[in-house]
């Protein structure tokens, strides 16, 4: 059973829909996963992501903010929602693929602009937010799992434009990298896109809106993911980044990331 896996922050799931059909023409994954869709679940547009042939859905939505969705080709069972931090808000949903692999879909807070958690109390809650998720998945630590999302945090040097620019910039401070890192010792994860692409190589998955010309300046940050426990190595095929999907029209400022596995 060979699986496509595509995770995406979409920016608003109403206003990326064009994209989403031109991803599902294109590229074809076999699921999709979205992040900040900023809509409520009535007014997700279930039907219209089903005539692309994904009629299987986990959504959780939120007016305006956040959410989040995975939308498949294939049956999904035991779907969960999970709230975090204190807050209710569409941040995580999960359900189990066959065979027998559970599918984790993320959007991690950004924290704001000002990376001090005694003034910013949206840096704050990420950092809270990271290390209850490292608390739960070290009681988890799924034999078969996959994590995806808009993990909003570049943990290496060559996953930012810049490392010495970007260190007290917030995604990329030591303390938010360290806390992403604990999560993926204590969960046992394995970043599946740098298994296949080295640390050496720069990698991005974001450009702001306000570059203009994000390709050219290239000032990009890779906050996007996915990740494998250990038992799914040998079934991984391929994992990259969509790049060219912020030249779309009207593109988020996100791109997706996709995974190949044969399972």
């Amino acid at each position: 059973m060979r699986i496509r896996i595509a995770t995406w922050n979409v920016n608003s799931v109403r206003r990326r829909l064009a994209g989403l059909k031109r991803l599902a023409k294109e590229v074809s994954p076999d699921i999709i996963c979205l992040q900040e869709t900023k809509v409520e679940d009535a007014k997700f547009p279930a039907s219209e992501i089903s005539e692309l042939g994904y009629q299987n859905q986990v959504i959780y939505g939120q007016k305006s903010y956040h959410g989040v969705a995975i939308c498949s080709r294939y049956n999904l069972s035991d779907s969960k929602r999970r709230d975090w931090s204190g807050k209710i808000e569409g941040r995580h949903v999960y359900c189990r693929l066959e065979p027998n692999i559970e599918l984790h879909n993320f959007y991690i807070p950004a924290g704001g602009n000002i990376p001090d958690q005694d003034v910013n109390e949206k840096f704050l809650h990420k950092l809270n937010f990271l290390e209850e998720m490292s608390v739960w998945f070290a009681g988890r630590r799924n034999a078969r799992a996959i994590l995806v999302g808009d993990l909003n945090v570049a943990p290496s040097a060559n996953d930012v434009w810049s490392h010495r620019r970007l260190l007290d910039v917030v995604s990329h401070t030591p303390i938010e990298v360290a806390a992403l890192k604990n999560i993926m010792a204590k969960g046992n994860w394995v970043d599946a896109v740098r298994h296949f692409t080295p640390e050496t190589k720069k990698l991005f998955s974001w450009w702001s809106y306000r570059a203009h010309d994000w390709s050219s300046s290239n000032r990009g940050r890779r906050l996007d993911h996915i990740w494998v426990t250990p038992s799914l190595i040998p079934a991984l095929d391929a994992a990259w980044i969509l790049r060219d999907t912020r030249g779309w029209l009207d593109p988020s400022d996100h791109v997706p990331v996709l995974l190949d596995l044969d399972v």
